[in-house]
């Protein structure tokens, strides 16, 4: 894994969004996308603030530059994500022409780039997207277990 400075500080800039999401109650998810040096997004979950079951960090970016650009297609780019992508979010990167993914740690339940399924790497996509993963992956795994942890500790028992 051959990580450069810039990527280290988009994915810190990915862990501060997900560290926000966590602060409003949302699953610690973050997500940065660039082209070349320039930040074009970065977001967090938002599934319970926006009532939006697709208001993952990763949407929330492609949609931001999107409409800033004026084009759902973001040719050139790379998305840092601190969670591995789930199904629905691997299909939106084909969909929009990332070119590259890299996130930080897997996601064994729901992770669809190499844990559950290797839904980038299917034959039948007409683009693929290159990824790479493990950039900050103990930190972007701390800050989900701290989380789940007080939600586990919140929760009455019964």
């Amino acid at each position: 894994m051959n990580f450069t400075d810039w990527d280290e500080r988009c994915m810190a800039l990915a862990l501060e969004e997900a560290t926000r999401a966590a602060d409003r109650g949302e699953v610690p998810v973050g997500a940065v996308l660039t082209r070349g040096e320039e930040v074009l997004a970065h977001c967090g979950n938002a599934q319970i603030d926006l009532n939006d079951p697709t208001a993952h960090a990763e949407i929330r970016v492609l949609r931001e530059a999107g409409v800033r650009g004026g084009n759902y297609r973001l040719p050139d780019t790379t998305l840092y994500v601190t969670l591995e992508p789930c199904t629905m979010c691997c299909g939106a990167l084909v969909h929009a022409r990332i070119s590259n993914l890299i996130f930080a740690a897997r996601e064994p339940r729901a992770g669809a780039v190499v844990s559950a399924g290797a839904t980038l790497d299917h034959a039948a996509l007409n683009h693929r997207v290159a990824w790479q993963e493990g950039l900050l992956s103990d930190e972007s795994a701390a800050l989900l277990q701290q989380f789940f942890k007080a939600r586990r500790v919140e929760k009455p028992q019964s």
